[in-house]
């Protein structure tokens, strides 16, 4: 969805102008509230907000169940350890890298 001019509200005006912002927010309008020339908040219906949540809970969820079928599949191929033993290989991965002023200089 892209903004019109009409759209982008300076502050001191979007607070001269609250009721008729919030009445144009209701009504379906995102207004963009700036603050010394920068996009600062944003002014949507409330039911919109919720649905924008709703949307982002349900991505999260999708990413969870990719996360999940990548899992499975690395299970199934044969592409697991133990956990003891990656645990085991990331600490010996720490404790042999480079730390403090000798990786700064090699850097």
């Amino acid at each position: 969805m892209g903004f019109s001019a009409s759209d982008v509200v300076p502050f001191t005006q979007a607070r001269a102008n609250l009721s008729e912002l919030a009445d144009q927010a209701k009504a379906g309008a995102e207004k963009i509230i700036t603050k010394n020339g920068e996009s600062y908040v944003a002014l949507i219906d409330a039911d919109r907000l919720d649905y924008y949540h709703r949307l982002e809970r349900e991505r999260i969820h999708l990413l969870l169940v990719d996360d999940a079928k990548r899992g499975l599949a690395d299970i199934e191929a044969g592409r697991t350890c133990v956990a003891d033993a990656a645990l085991a290989q990331i600490q010996n991965r720490r404790a042999s890298a480079p730390t403090g002023k000798a990786a700064k200089k090699r850097g």
